[in-house]
């Protein structure tokens, strides 16, 4: 199990997102304003932008840390292939 100290904000930050992602939802079935939807749209992106920068800094400072001092280079890879999917 991976236990980090910022969990309960990354589970506070992803519902959240998961609510934004629900209204989107709801706008585009109820044929809302393209650009109130596009708004909607932007504040999940920003919402889960800033979820990915928590974890990428709770991962730095522990995992990656570890891995340095313990030179798991396959972790150093594993981070790498992440911040190239995310960027």
């Amino acid at each position: 199990m991976h236990q980090h100290e910022h969990t309960k904000a990354v589970l506070n930050r992803m519902s959240r997102a998961i609510g934004h992602m629900n209204a989107v939802k709801k706008m585009i079935e109820e044929g809302r304003d393209c650009s109130e939807v596009l708004i909607q749209l932007a504040a999940v992106k920003a919402e889960i932008t800033n979820t990915s920068k928590v974890i990428l800094k709770d991962h730095l400072q522990h995992c990656i840390v570890d891995a340095v001092q313990q030179n798991d280079e396959a972790a150093m890879q594993d981070l790498m292939q992440a911040i190239d999917k995310i960027v």
